[in-house]
């Protein structure tokens, strides 16, 4: 017994050093090139809690950036101050013997998630040869946690108690992730066969898992003590892209519909319909988009109490978010509501209630930049809104069939352009 005691305290004496010296600096050449550093060796001022303040469980030990280990699986996340949408990410690290930890990216920061997990990809760090049980492929370092599998040709992991480096590379959609300088796990996120790995596994229960472009960057205590040092950052260019037409006239890809109530195409049009249980329905891209000019036209059949929400997110079969309102004369068409908590937040003028012709194409315009939204009814501004709590948000665009019944409108040319 007091072997073991022995080991073990000579096992956490080595684990803790070697993070000072001349740990978590950059050279000239790599600020000219762009790097940043997430952590600086001295404080923690770029980090707080996810949803919160403070840091909890993360301190600073000897230079390191360390998790005491008393963080589990719903707490002990801290997270970046700032967003980073494409970037190369370079770090070192190493766990305590049966650590677990992870890096997460693209984190969305809610109320409506309590971990980062359900929202941020995950670089999966544990130790391997030690955990006391048994660990999927997916499970192990290296893995982007629950997806990808890393090469294990190519996988070259050194044991709990000595330092790694790993590198996550997000180019618009193109992700690497990189162990000691061997490069273990490739793809591209959001193709078909990204789609299908999240639906089809341990993400299947998570809908908004993996879908925003851009978020906070996310470490784990996972119950474990963990260091990195060396975290150091450089933002790569967001590639110009064409408009998307979100609609393809022909069938509902790239959108998933929440709900019991109709949503299908005839004559190339996307048609929402009340079903007989005549409640709430939602048809929600299966994408997140977070600055965008969006444009559609929409024909009210019937009633029309209908809407298009933007940076929302799914709750069972309902979705949560702001909707720019799309309603019958009089009940304010373009106007801007909040789905949970604070309700209408910018009702248009009565004097342009007559802008909406009813039984009529109608042209809707949302442009959403950080927390500035504008939009426009055929041509005419109807409302602009400056809100906080907007431009902290991300999430999907998605089209609403109001309850009560009797509800038909008819959808064409939702066209939309990533800013």
């Amino acid at each position: 017994m007091k072997k073991s005691i022995l080991i073990i305290t000579v096992a956490c004496t080595v684990l803790a050093a070697g993070c000072a010296g001349t740990a978590n600096r950059l050279t000239n050449a790599e600020i000219a090139e762009g790097w940043e550093l997430l952590f600086d060796g001295t404080s923690l001022d770029q980090w707080r809690l996810y949803n919160s303040e403070g840091t909890g469980s993360w301190g600073i030990d000897d230079g390191c950036l360390a998790a005491d280990g008393t963080g589990s699986d719903s707490t002990g996340y801290i997270v970046t101050r700032k967003e980073y949408a494409n970037f190369d990410l370079v770090f070192d690290w190493k766990v305590a013997p049966e650590g677990n930890s992870g890096v997460m990216y693209h984190v969305v920061e809610s109320d409506r998630f309590h971990t980062p997990y359900l929202t941020g990809p995950e670089y999966q760090l544990i130790d391997d040869i030690n955990w006391p049980g048994e660990l999927e492929e997916w499970q192990k370092t290296g893995a982007d946690y629950a997806m990808y599998l890393p090469d294990p040709e190519k996988k070259k992991l050194n044991p709990a108690g000595e330092w790694n480096n790993s590198r996550i590379l997000f180019d618009n959609g193109h992700v690497e992730y990189w162990l000691n300088g061997e490069k273990i796990v490739e793809f591209e996120a959001w193709t078909p066969e990204w789609f299908e790995l999240k639906n089809s596994g341990k993400w299947a229960g998570a809908p908004e898992y993996g879908l925003a472009a851009t978020g906070l960057i996310s470490l784990q205590d996972h119950g474990s003590k963990a260091w990195f040092k060396n975290m150091k950052i450089r933002e790569l260019p967001k590639k110009e892209t064409e408009p998307v037409n979100l609609f393809n006239g022909v069938d509902l890809t790239g959108w998933t519909a929440y709900g019991t109530e109709k949503w299908y195409v005839e004559d190339s049009l996307l048609v929402c319909e009340s079903g007989p249980d005549r409640q709430y329905g939602y048809l929600a891209t299966d994408r997140y988009y977070k600055d965008f000019d969006l444009s559609v036209d929409f024909r009210q059949i019937s009633d029309g109490n209908s809407g298009v929400f933007f940076r929302s997110v799914i709750e069972g079969t309902r979705i949560s978010g702001w909707q720019v309102e799309v309603a019958p004369k009089d009940h304010d068409t373009g106007g801007i509501y909040e789905s949970y908590g604070r309700g209408w937040l910018k009702q248009i003028p009565d004097e342009k209630e007559n802008i909406l012709k009813p039984g009529e194409w109608n042209t809707l315009r949302i442009i959403a930049v950080g927390p500035d939204v504008t939009t426009w009814l055929n041509g005419e501004e109807m409302v602009h809104l400056n809100d906080p709590k907007i431009g902290r948000a991300n999430g999907r665009i998605a089209l609403q069939i109001h309850d009560g019944g009797g509800i038909k409108v008819q959808w064409k040319n939702l066209v939309i352009q990533p800013l």
